[in-house]
């Protein structure tokens, strides 16, 4: 039973990973918080289907289809298609998906694959179906906005579906539990990502990833995890 996940960094602003799965003999998956969102494509028995996913404020278990292959964008935050209402802990689906082509903002899109996905979104960039808020942006960076902080939380939470806050604390949980993937000791993710102590982080890994500390460390854990990365 394998849930097999491959993805890579990109060098467009606009994307922050690009990534491709397929499942065999796994109904389900403990899905992770992710302040981003994805643009997902499908198929199964030759049947494809795209869709708009998250952002996820919390980690739940996910069913996965049997014998699918699966291929997703993800875009950086400040990234928006403002025709599509944000839904957080949800999904959006796409009409008109066939194995060549899916329909976005009344046009006919190619489908992209996992080598051309940068072409793809520098043409929904042209087209302007896909933004970049530059306030936005600029906060991530840590830039100055030019804005009040009450305009900052209002563009933050239009452009994300999130507040500030959230997409830190979620942000912070993806990284501690990389970390102890990797093999960090408890002790050390606590110190090094500001948490106030044991209970803490595991509060923020039990909301957030769905696992706990021993859990995550586990070589063979009850159901996979989907796609946790540092950026």
């Amino acid at each position: 039973m394998t849930l097999e996940i491959e993805s890579r960094a990109s060098d467009s602003p606009y994307v922050e990973r690009v990534w491709r799965s397929r499942s065999q003999g796994v109904d389900r998956m403990t899905a992770v918080a992710a302040a981003t969102w994805d643009l997902v494509f499908w198929e199964q028995a030759g049947e494809v289907s795209v869709a708009v996913q998250g952002p996820e404020s919390r980690a739940a278990t996910a069913p996965v289809p049997d014998e699918t292959t699966f291929f997703g964008i993800t875009f950086a935050l400040g990234t928006s298609m403002p025709h599509l209402p944000i839904r957080v802990d949800a999904a959006t689906e796409l009409p008109g998906a066939t194995r060549r082509s899916f329909r976005l903002k009344g046009s006919s899109w190619r489908l992209p694959d996992y080598d051309n996905a940068e072409q793809f979104v520098r043409r929904l960039v042209r087209e302007d179906v896909l933004q970049r808020d530059p306030v936005v942006a600029a906060a991530l960076a840590g830039e100055p906005v030019g804005v009040s902080e009450r305009t900052l939380q209002r563009r933050f939470a239009a452009v994300t579906g999130l507040t500030r806050s959230a997409v830190r604390q979620i942000g912070r949980a993806r990284r501690a539990a990389v970390l102890i993937r990797g093999g960090a000791p408890v002790h050390d993710v606590i110190h090094e990502l500001g948490y106030f102590d044991q209970p803490h982080l595991a509060r923020s890994l039990s909301r957030y990833i769905g696992r706990t500390a021993t859990r995550l460390a586990d070589p063979d854990p009850p159901q996979p995890l989907s796609l946790l990365y540092t950026s």
